[in-house]
């Protein structure tokens, strides 16, 4: 299958609204695991819904669902698809109408990493112009996809389905990955829109991007409905204007919706709770393993108590393809010290910028960290009593990232 131009470089996109419109996936997905993570049990009847379309995977877990919190690490890949929904064909005009833009593409790859005692939890972005070798595959329909040495991470969603993207995932991370869901972009306007909205924060110049339909001044702005979709998709808006530079801005968005479904707001609002794991469970096509919402509620229980400084969104490390300049491989030797870090279940020290490429600034209205108060002086325990805690581990500077307590603002080159 013929690939589009990548867009983590200054280039012009074939369609604004389809380089832009599969991070709404991103979205959608923090809220179907945030939504069960505060009224999972709500979606109880919704459970045949789930079991319809699930796949299989390799590293499913062997015991079942309990009415308990997970005990064990684990990890989630939720993929982001780039279909043509009812609800943004009209929209999205050419994208969903031009028969060259055929397939269907897993153009939002992330992966959540759950640790256990204590609990931590990090999401790797994985760039959807990164190329990488993609595993044989068997697709849905019984298709053997015999495998490339090196393609878009986005293409692994067409030869093979959501099996396809975790065993691709898996083999570059070394991760097992016994959960995964697929969600497309084209109800992320119910959800904005079921929790009343998202606070976002414009910084720089403001946002002026005619693709997106943009123009907005610097400050604070609630985004509901296709707002939200405009500031997911923005590109040309903010930073360089790459695709990498939108990662960031995503992320930012991540972080508000996390705490805000955190909150007591939607905490104590059980008609928002109903809501919330309804349109989940209607826009998630998951592994097997995760078609129960006693499972989803078990998985996303873990997650409710996390604090934020231990909640870190992540870009996976790349470097420029030699081979293409619009495209990145991945930076082997900054990528293993992350993933020994998740594997040890170190707390996570970012040292590189809040997003790639300028995408994102420190909100100047955030309150200014404040110095913890002096620890009082307790014996030490003994050594073969209590293991020591793995030392924290400082990530390379292009692990761009933030953390769920830090407050970014899209950087608006307006």
């Amino acid at each position: 299958m013929t690939q589009p131009p990548a867009q983590h470089a200054r280039r012009t996109p074939l369609s604004g609204w389809r380089r832009g419109a599969k991070a709404l996936a991103i979205a959608l997905t923090v809220a179907i695991v945030a939504a069960v993570a505060v009224g999972g049990f709500y979606a109880w009847s919704l459970s045949q819904r789930l079991q319809e379309a699930a796949v299989p995977l390799a590293d499913a877990p062997e015991q079942p669902p309990a009415l308990s919190e997970y005990a064990e690490p684990f990890t989630v890949l939720v993929v982001g698809t780039d279909e043509c929904d009812d609800q943004v064909r009209e929209a999205f005009g050419a994208r969903c109408t031009d028969p060259e833009n055929d397939g269907t593409r897993n153009d939002v790859n992330m992966l959540v990493h759950v640790s256990a005692d204590p609990r931590r939890v990090t999401v790797v972005s994985f760039p959807r112009d990164l190329e990488l070798p993609i595993p044989e595959c068997t697709a849905p329909d019984g298709t053997v996809f015999e495998g490339s040495f090196k393609a878009p991470i986005n293409s692994a969603y067409a030869a093979g389905g959501l099996t396809c993207v975790a065993e691709t995932v898996s083999q570059l991370s070394g991760q097992s990955i016994p959960f995964a869901a697929k969600v497309s972009f084209g109800n992320v306007v119910n959800i904005t829109d079921a929790i009343g909205g998202v606070e976002v924060c414009i910084g720089g110049d403001g946002i002026d991007d005619p693709d997106a339909g943009i123009d907005w001044e610097p400050g604070p702005r609630v985004v509901t409905g296709y707002d939200a979709l405009a500031f997911l998709r923005t590109r040309k808006g903010i930073g360089d204007g790459s695709d990498l530079a939108r990662i960031g801005n995503q992320q930012q968005y991540l972080s508000r919706l996390v705490n805000k479904l955190r909150s007591d707001e939607v905490l104590s609002n059980p008609g928002t709770l109903i809501g919330l794991a309804n349109t989940a469970v209607n826009n998630i096509t998951p592994s097997e393993s995760l078609a129960d919402p006693i499972r989803i509620a078990q998985l996303a229980y873990t997650l409710k108590d996390v604090p934020f400084d231990d909640i870190t969104f992540v870009q996976f490390p790349v470097v420029d393809d030699p081979d293409d300049p619009n495209r990145v491989v991945p930076d082997e030797a900054s990528a293993a010290i992350l993933w020994d870090a998740l594997e040890r279940n170190a707390p996570l020290a970012l040292t590189g910028e809040a997003g790639a490429n300028g995408g994102v600034i420190a909100d100047p209205s955030a309150p200014a960290p404040t110095e913890p108060a002096p620890a009082e002086t307790t014996p030490a325990p003994d050594a073969t009593d209590t293991p020591a805690a793995p030392e924290v581990v400082e990530l390379p500077s292009n692990v761009s990232g933030s953390k769920a307590d830090q407050a970014t603002c899209s950087a608006g080159n307006g």
